[in-house]
C-alpha cells in the first residue's frame, strides 16, 4: 500500500518554473533554453507595460494547463533602496522614481523645482 502511495505521489508532481537564457525563436517569438528549449513563448506583464528583453537576459518561463509563459528577465536591485522605481533601455535610458520625491532622467534629477 504504501508503495502504491509513493509511487503515486511522485507521478503526479507539477512542473515548476525554471529560468534560463533568452534568444530569439523561429518566426520572431521568443524562446528560453534551460535544460530544454522553451520556444513560441508569449511574455507576462502588468497591464500597460510591455517589453522587448535583449537576447542573453536570463529569463523565467512558468509551466501553465495550457502550454508555457515567460514571467520575465531577472535582474538586481540596480543600486535601488526599497520602494524605489527604475525604467531602463538596453542603449542606456533610465528613469528612477526616488523615494524622497525626486525623479531622475538619465541620471539628472528633473521636475523638483
Amino acid at each position: 500500500m504504501w508503495l502504491l502511495h509513493y509511487i503515486t505521489n511522485r507521478s503526479l508532481e507539477t512542473p515548476a518554473a525554471v529560468k534560463g537564457v533568452l534568444s530569439t525563436g523561429e518566426a520572431g517569438g521568443a524562446a528560453v533554453t534551460s535544460f530544454e528549449e522553451h520556444k513560441e513563448l508569449e511574455f507576462c506583464y502588468p497591464y500597460g507595460f510591455v517589453s522587448a528583453a535583449p537576447e542573453g537576459e536570463r529569463a523565467v518561463v512558468l509551466p501553465l494547463r495550457d502550454g508555457e509563459t515567460a514571467l520575465g528577465v531577472l535582474h538586481g536591485s540596480g543600486g535601488l533602496e526599497p520602494g524605489e522605481v527604475m525604467l531602463y533601455s538596453k542603449g542606456g535610458a533610465s528613469i528612477v522614481l526616488k523615494n524622497n520625491g525626486s525623479v531622475l532622467i538619465n541620471g539628472r534629477e528633473v521636475g523638483n523645482d
